[in-house]
């Protein structure tokens, strides 16, 4: 695992939450529920590669992209490459469901890519943009040097976790854990429960089967 590269997309889920990401990329589980299905839908339809032209802009979609730096990885949904003075500015392009979120993990995934982007052609880029299924609209990010930050620290954070093979408590915020399809898988409600009052509950119910059969 040393040498190998975060997915792009474990940015999202680490920045969300890091035991999230620990659970699909330490333990390898994956469970799918609507949310998650609904993205994948909608990234069959977008990760087709090709090239193309709209308005005079280059559009290159299902871009493989790389961060020897930050060891990441990963396919960019679409990366349009706006003219400048200074030639073609690369400008991600991702493709999310739903509508825009509270948190940034969306907008860590898409500076990740930036951060690829600019490794690989020595260009600055100063901005990009998330599409959002549910509202059929564009919101601009731009990458200052918090989201910036926060999406480095984030991409070691996770590695450090991989590398460790140690996946962080479960910590239940209804907010996150609700919508989350690994909950079952998590149980983050039960964390830092008794784990002898539960055995004890448990004896009590079978107790309690055995009389009444």
């Amino acid at each position: 695992m040393d040498d190998d590269p975060i997915p792009l997309s474990a940015l999202q889920h680490a920045v969300y939450c890091l035991r999230q990401a620990a659970l699909i990329h330490v333990e390898r589980l994956w469970e799918e529920n609507r949310f998650t299905a609904e993205g994948r839908v909608l990234h069959a339809a977008v990760d087709r590669q090709g090239q193309r032209y709209s308005r005079g802009v280059r559009r290159v979609s299902a871009l493989p992209l790389s961060c020897r730096r930050l060891q990441l990885a990963g396919v960019a949904d679409l990366v349009e490459y706006h003219k400048s003075e200074a030639g073609e500015i690369p400008y991600p392009v991702e493709y999310k469901r739903g509508k825009p979120k509270l948190h940034r993990a969306d907008e860590a995934q898409l500076c990740g890519q930036a951060l690829c982007l600019e490794e690989m052609t020595g260009l600055s880029i100063p901005e990009g943009a998330l599409f959002y299924e549910q509202t059929r609209r564009r919101v601009v990010v731009r990458f200052d040097m918090e989201l910036r930050t926060l999406t480095e620290r984030v991409a070691r954070e996770l590695r450090e976790t991989i590398l460790s093979g140690v996946t962080p408590p479960a910590i239940y915020e209804k907010r996150k854990c609700d919508p989350c399809s690994l909950i079952e898988l998590c149980r983050p409600r039960i964390a830092g429960r008794s784990a002898k009052a539960w055995r004890d509950r448990e004896i009590d119910k079978l107790l309690s089967e055995a009389q009444g059969g």
